[in-house]
Parts: structure tokens; C-alpha cells; sequence
């Protein structure tokens, strides 16, 4: 029996912070971290190929019944968003409540919820002359960009800043913070706190 925790990432997209968490698993840095399956929103995302690459199952599931049904097969203990554009099933939280997370390129509660991601999320902090932006990890409720943070950290908005280059600089810290995040989830529920 391992006694790592088992791990589903639903993805939408490229998959970058999907690459961050298997290069940590591989190198080490998140050794508790088994990621059980990698299911996907849409045919055609890379992040099935990152997957697939790395030798980690796949499923690309539309409707969120499928979903909840291959969290399910997967056996998932936590179950990471990296990129995921979908709203979950109020099932689908109930099943996995306090042990779904979620990375977004903002310091929530400034430039999140719903019309905020991707690249408006960095847009709209430049268009309002802010100093610094940062990323989150959080909890997922039923709400959007409204469960508790776990872990934020800060990156500056540089002078002359265009929306890509402010992402670039987010997406750096992104890739740090949700292996810190998923670590501290994991410690929680190993120590018996949820």
C-alpha cells in the first residue's frame, strides 16, 4: 500500500502548471504526490499529451457527471484545477469538499470570479495602474474564485508592463505556489484537520 495521496488535475488547456506538478513529483520535491489521472474539458488540450508523456493516465470528460465518474475510477484523495475553465458540479464539491484546489493568476480577492482569466485577469490589473499583482491557491466551494486561500504570493508590475509580460512573471510564481499548496492540503488531511 503507498502511502502517497493520490492525486487528479483537471485541465482545460497547455497544461503549464499541469508540467509543474509532474516535474516536482519526478524531482522529488512533492515525494507524498502520486498524480492518479489527468482529466480534461475538451478533445485536443496538450496538457493530455504533457500527461500521457509522463506515463500519467488521461480522460477527457465534457459533462461533469463523466467527471465526478472519473475522479471516482481514479481514485483521487485531492483534486487540483490547474487551468480547468469549467465550474464544478455542486456534486462533484460534495464529494471532494476542502480537498479541491485551485491556482488563479490573481491576489484573490482583487481580479477574480467570473469573466476574470487568463490573460484579462492581467489586463485589467495594468489598466488599473495596480503595483502588484500575484497568484492564489485556494479552496473550491460552490462559488467562483470565493473558497479560502491557502497560500498567495506577491509579484510586482513592472513599469511599461504589457498583459503577456505581467502573465509570464505570474505563471513563474504560479508553478511555485500550487506544489506549496498542494503540500499544505496534504499535510492537513494527513494530520487529520479538513
Amino acid at each position: 500500500m503507498s502511502d502517497k495521496t493520490k492525486v487528479a488535475v483537471l485541465v482545460s488547456g497547455g497544461g503549464t502548471n499541469l508540467q509543474a506538478l509532474i516535474d516536482k513529483t519526478a524531482g522529488g520535491e512533492l515525494p507524498q504526490v502520486e498524480i492518479a489521472k489527468v482529466i480534461s474539458s475538451k478533445d485536443g488540450a496538450f496538457a493530455l499529451e504533457r500527461a500521457e508523456k509522463a506515463g500519467i493516465a488521461t480522460a477527457v470528460a465534457k459533462e461533469q457527471a463523466e467527471v465526478l465518474d472519473e475522479l471516482k475510477k481514479s481514485g483521487a484523495e485531492i483534486i487540483v484545477l490547474a487551468g480547468y475553465m469549467r465550474v464544478l458540479s455542486p456534486e462533484i464539491i460534495e464529494n471532494y469538499r476542502n480537498r479541491i484546489i485551485n491556482i488563479h493568476p490573481s491576489l484573490i480577492p482583487k481580479y477574480c470570479g467570473k469573466g476574470f482569466y487568463g490573460i484579462r485577469v492581467h489586463k485589467a490589473v495594468i489598466e488599473a495602474g495596480e503595483k502588484e499583482s500575484g497568484a492564489t491557491v485556494h479552496y473550491v466551494d460552490e462559488g467562483v474564485d470565493t473558497g479560502e486561500i491557502i497560500i498567495q504570493k506577491k509579484v510586482p508590475v513592472m513599469k511599461g508592463d504589457t498583459p503577456e509580460d505581467l502573465a509570464a512573471r505570474v505563471l513563474e510564481t504560479e508553478h511555485k505556489i500550487l506544489a506549496e499548496g498542494l503540500k499544505l492540503v496534504i499535510d492537513g488531511l494527513k494530520g487529520g484537520k479538513k
